[in-house]
């Protein structure tokens, strides 16, 4: 039997794989645990060492900012100019090469002190270009006003603004950027893991019938009542009480493969970019729909009207209008009851529709009650 499976072409291994392997999902992959919840942190800070696309001197709290980050450093900042500087320079900072951020990070859950994590830099000045700056120590605080991390480190800029000679051009947004391991992790966030009775599971999509087959597989695999449901998106599993034995029992639970529901039908249309997302659930009622689009060209002719030999008149200016209208021929094509997917696509594909137009036949349906689905346009 091995020599024989060894010998079938790869088409017929996946016939002779079960059905139902092919299509289930991990109970990791559609789940969460509670207690491992992510928490966003937020910091203010200064960036140095940019090429002349800061702040400037213009803005008071870059400004501010850096006079008490040299006071910390034991750099006197109460006459730092001399007399003939403070008369001619305002008694300003020059901080081209600074600018102020805001620095964003989340903070996974279970993070123990020591671990980094990647945090996003943004300006909020006038800085026009991050790339090449250095973020200085900045304490990063969680919704409590706690410090939780410590960031610094070089920017990672992917945008480039580059210009001459009149032109411009720009990739990107040059004005964010990433250090990826940027911040320390200081303090870990305290979670019910090892020590609540029982481990709470949250969907990532709610729905009844996932979150009923995976307390089936659950059951069938430990025996007894190990998990229960407490709504479409959270179940709840009895675990051991020792954090050694609970590890190694949600390592088990969270390999299990189960069979997941089927996703509402929804389209998903991105009115920007023109791209149509359309689910294998989609059905369309009786319907017929026709589009098309009317074209209008005027073309105008200047030409001058001379008069006769022997008349008096005088020479005028005609101007000549030629319109037309183009109306193409769209055939109409009609929707069977209960039609799927292909059909939808293959009689759209039929008439020439571009996506701009394939967005306005959806929203057409949709609003005359014919598609049977969830139209969301982001």
């Amino acid at each position: 039997m091995r020599k024989l499976l060894y010998s079938l072409p790869l088409a017929a291994l996946l016939w002779v794989l079960p059905f139902s392997l092919a299509h289930a999902d991990r109970i990791k992959d559609l789940t969460t645990m509670a207690a491992m919840r992510g928490n966003q942190l937020i910091g203010y800070g200064l960036v140095v060492g940019l090429q002349g696309t800061g702040d400037g001197s213009d803005l008071s709290f870059t400004t501010q900012s850096m006079k008490t980050l040299l006071n910390r450093m034991g750099v006197n900042q109460e006459n730092p100019l001399s007399d003939y500087e403070a008369a001619t320079s305002g008694g300003k900072i020059d901080l081209k090469n600074v600018a102020a951020v805001m620095i964003t990070a989340d903070l996974p859950g279970m993070s123990k002190p020591g671990q980094r994590i990647d945090i996003n830099v943004s300006a909020i000045g006038k800085a026009t270009n991050l790339r090449g700056g250095s973020l200085l120590l900045t304490s990063l605080r969680g919704v409590d006003g706690q410090i939780y991390a410590l960031a610094q480190g070089s920017l990672t800029a992917t945008g480039i603004d580059a210009g001459g000679a009149g032109s411009k051009v720009s990739t990107g947004v040059t004005t964010a950027a990433r250090i990826p391991g940027g911040a320390t992790v200081e303090k870990a966030v305290d979670n019910a893991f090892d020590k609540s009775d029982n481990v709470l599971l949250n969907l990532r999509d709610g729905d009844f019938t996932t979150a009923s087959s995976i307390i089936q597989a659950i059951n069938a695999k430990f025996g007894g009542d190990v998990a229960s449901a407490l709504d479409s998106v959270s179940i709840v599993v009895r675990a051991p009480m020792d954090s050694s034995q609970r590890v190694s029992f949600m390592s088990m639970i969270e390999n299990i493969d189960v069979q997941p529901g089927e996703p509402p039908a929804r389209i998903v249309v991105n009115a920007r970019t023109g791209t149509v997302v359309i689910s294998r659930n989609v059905r369309v009622s009786a319907a017929a729909v026709s589009h098309g689009t009317i074209s209008v060209s005027v073309a105008m002719t200047n030409e001058v009207s001379q008069p006769g030999m022997l008349s008096n008149g005088s020479t005028k200016e005609v101007q000549n209008a030629d319109v037309k209208v183009n109306e193409p021929n769209k055939p109409m094509f009609l929707f069977q009851p209960g039609v799927d997917l292909r059909q939808i696509v293959d009689a759209v594909n039929q008439v020439g529709a571009t996506p701009s137009a394939l967005i306005a036949i959806l929203e057409a349906l949709k609003s005359s009650g014919s598609l049977r689905a969830e139209l969301l346009v982001i």
